[in-house]
């Protein structure tokens, strides 16, 4: 056995014996990027830098820290996701809690972020709402990059809430967004719809009922059903809330949503039949068209400002 792989006479173990031991199960089990998993669940579980697992091969770790990490290995083995197994997730330039009622963030989502910072920044305080915010990453994102912005996250799940108040508190962004249980618009005030917002985001469950049963067992099996599809052609969603953005939206704001690949002209169509105008796309780094955006008209007697 070679120094990389020894183990010590007290059964305590070393890096590079626990890499090994990981990548080849994980490798075996047929999961994509073992060596990628396998690094980052190590560096967690055994509290050293990813760098130095390469670097120092024969460094022992302790065994309550191997017994964890072993514990890691087993969970990913079963599908489970990285970030689920670590509890979080980084998106944007933060790291976001996760909880069993929220959806993983993906990278592809940073799209309707990168979007809606585009359309605001010249906005004096802006203010933003999200529908089914979730760990609360897309608001929180874009409040934090933007001056004296304020925010509003609804989800019918309490359990989301509770995690994005968290995420919230971490980020020392509590005192610029609130976060409410909300069946769609329900728990919106009169005052807030009079007022209106200047920018309303979603990302929808929007996987047809019958492309759940294609999706990865990573994310289908631990990613909330009710987070994914609406159980029906993926565009339910859309029909609600085009109507409900379209009422909350000040004149001359904006809309913007994520969408599934493909379902960009569906969307678009909803935005337009609901009132708005100007209808944008925006790819993802794929090239894949991942949000719908739209402009409410600022109207006066005999003219209107797109």
């Amino acid at each position: 056995m070679t120094a990389d792989h020894a183990t010590t006479t007290d059964n305590s173990v070393t890096l590079g014996a626990l890499m090994a031991e990981a990548v080849g199960a994980l490798r075996d089990a047929g999961i994509e990027n073992a060596r990628m998993d396998a690094r980052i669940l190590l560096s967690d579980a055994a509290e050293v830098d990813g760098s130095r697992i390469a670097a120092r091969p024969e460094d022992v770790v302790a065994n309550d820290r191997a017994a964890k990490f072993r514990d890691m290995v087993a969970r990913r083995l079963k599908r489970e996701p990285v970030s689920r197994i670590l509890g979080q997730r980084d998106f944007w330039r933060h790291s976001f809690k996760l909880s069993p009622e929220t959806l993983d963030p993906r990278p592809d989502s940073e799209t309707l972020v990168e979007l809606a910072l585009d359309w605001l920044e010249d906005r004096d305080a802006p203010t933003v709402i999200d529908f089914g915010t979730g760990t609360g990453c897309l608001l929180l994102s874009i409040v934090g990059d933007l001056q004296n912005a304020r925010g509003l996250g609804v989800d019918i799940s309490a359990g989301a809430v509770s995690c994005a108040r968290e995420n919230a508190d971490r980020l020392d962004l509590g005192d610029q967004v609130e976060f409410r249980v909300s069946d769609w618009d329900s728990a919106i005030t009169d005052e807030e719809r009079q007022e209106g917002f200047d920018l309303v985001v979603s990302n929808p469950p929007y996987i047809t009922r019958a492309d759940m049963e294609i999706l990865s067992p990573e994310v289908r099996e631990y990613d909330p059903r009710m987070a994914l599809t609406d159980e029906g052609d993926g565009l339910g969603a859309y029909r609600i809330l085009s109507q409900v953005a379209f009422s909350l939206v000040k004149p001359a704001g904006f809309v913007i949503f994520e969408i599934g690949q493909g379902q960009e002209e569906d969307v678009a169509r909803l935005l337009v039949e609901a009132g708005f105008v100007g209808v944008e796309y925006r790819e993802d780094l794929g090239g894949i068209v991942r949000c719908v955006a739209a402009k409410k008209t600022r109207c006066s007697v005999g003219r209107c400002v797109i």
